[in-house]
């Protein structure tokens, strides 16, 4: 089962500052059908003005990753972390007990990033955050870039049955990727056009995808694509 959710179908918010929309209900916007996909709660595709962001707030007992798509995100928390993200990469934070931070684009032009929650495993944990380069031109088909899965060491680690993969296919490039029986998925081309398993999208929608065994993502374009494996 594949059901393509557009980007126009979206909630969301234009604050100035933060251009927001949202795959599933947050903040403002509420949709019962679009509260969550397995244990994915959030999915948040943010435009953030340069010299602009996220002042200090908390978070605690959720899996927080941040994938940039453009620009560069500076993250800084309460526990005495701070850096700074840049297009390709990804940042991890586990709230965990409570964890306050900030982000923000101290960059002269826009950054552009995926915000993805998941619930974890279980509650009451330690809160970190950690942050690892991704160089898109390194990636050949679907490369893990944060999990909690037995087997991922090389990728950030997350406390929760989740994988987050990404790839970068030329036009007319495919790429695979298996599900375990049971699983599902949720798929976002950041760019380009996309077909998968035949159904197409386009920048910036979603795709759910429940029963389905493998699959295939053929570029129309050259696209980068962002998954999330999900219980």
């Amino acid at each position: 089962m594949l059901e393509l959710r557009p980007f126009a179908s979206l909630g969301g918010a234009h604050h100035g500052w933060l251009d927001a929309h949202h795959h599933f209900s947050f903040a403002e916007y509420h949709d019962p059908a679009r509260m969550n996909w397995g244990n994915l709660r959030v999915w948040n595709d943010d435009v953030i003005a340069p010299g602009t962001g996220f002042p200090q707030h908390p978070h605690r007992d959720m899996e927080i990753i941040t994938y940039v798509r453009e620009g560069a995100i500076t993250h800084q928390d309460n526990l005495g972390n701070k850096g700074r993200t840049e297009a390709g990469d990804v940042q991890v934070m586990s709230a965990g007990t409570g964890i306050a931070h900030s982000e923000y684009n101290l960059e002269s032009t826009p950054t552009r990033i995926f915000q993805i929650w998941i619930i974890p495993n279980q509650a009451g944990a330690a809160p970190s955050w950690g942050a690892k380069p991704f160089p898109k031109g390194q990636r050949e088909g679907f490369v893990t870039l944060a999990s909690g899965k037995h087997g991922d060491d090389q990728s950030l680690q997350i406390r929760a049955d989740a994988r987050l993969v990404a790839a970068n296919l030329k036009a007319g490039e495919s790429a695979e990727y298996a599900l375990d029986p049971g699983r599902r998925a949720y798929l976002v081309p950041a760019t380009g056009v996309i077909e998968v398993n035949g159904l197409r999208a386009q920048a910036r929608d979603g795709v759910a995808v429940a029963e389905e065994s493998v699959l295939r993502v053929t570029a129309i374009e050259d696209s980068e694509i962002v998954l999330v494996d999900l219980a």
